[in-house]
């Protein structure tokens, strides 16, 4: 397969494995919730009436009073336990290697097919501007993009970091959250060598 470069009369050969691939939206899917997932914390705790602190004996007789009570740690008493109480747990959903790399063949693939995905020999600003950063981007004319560049000089990020809407990222930063979010990718070609080695 064949990339068309911006701003250059070559193009750059690629693997139909990694940008010409199938789109499996259901693959996609489990990918990206699994990931998504994996960030969570996952921290709720509450107490159950064994865990609350205070004393266990008895605070009335057991007959004469009503109801029958053993002590005010019981969860129908403010300050006592949790009948069902919530406890840390863990969110992860496994994922192996080879299904996360289709997953992410296949939404490159994707971005490829509709035009979404844009090669450059290189991307770079002379100087940390946000405003520089804007006027190239409106030049290109994308709107919210993903950079991936392996060689981004400091001055790149710091000319997008004041833009919500673009984000800038090495290939071992790339994820499937952040290409199913972006309208656009821009790619270097040694990006995309990059991408090639990691997926091939």
């Amino acid at each position: 397969m064949e990339l068309a470069v911006i701003g250059s009369a070559k193009t750059l050969s690629v693997s139909d494995a990694v940008f010409g691939r199938e789109f499996s939206e259901d693959l996609v899917h489990q990918v990206v919730v699994a990931f998504r997932n994996a960030g969570r914390a996952g921290t709720k705790a509450q107490l159950t009436r064994s865990e609350v602190s205070g004393t266990t004996k008895k605070f009335k007789k057991q007959k004469g009073g009503g109801a029958r009570h053993g002590d005010y740690r019981a969860p129908i008493f403010i300050g006592g336990g949790v009948t069902f109480a919530a406890k840390p747990r863990n969110f992860a959903q496994k994922v192996n290697r080879k299904m996360y790399r289709a997953a992410v063949c296949a939404i490159i693939s994707e971005l490829n097919r509709q035009g979404r995905l844009k090669i450059v020999d290189a991307f770079d600003i002379a100087e940390p501007k946000t405003k520089l950063m804007v006027a190239k981007l409106k030049a290109m004319g994308v709107a919210h993009p993903l950079i991936v560049t392996e060689t981004g000089t400091e001055a790149l990020f710091l000319a997008a970091r004041n833009l919500p809407y673009v984000q800038v990222r090495d290939v071992q930063g790339l994820d499937p959250v952040a290409l199913v979010g972006a309208e656009h990718v821009i790619m270097t070609a040694e990006a995309v060598a990059k991408v090639e080695e990691w997926l091939a």
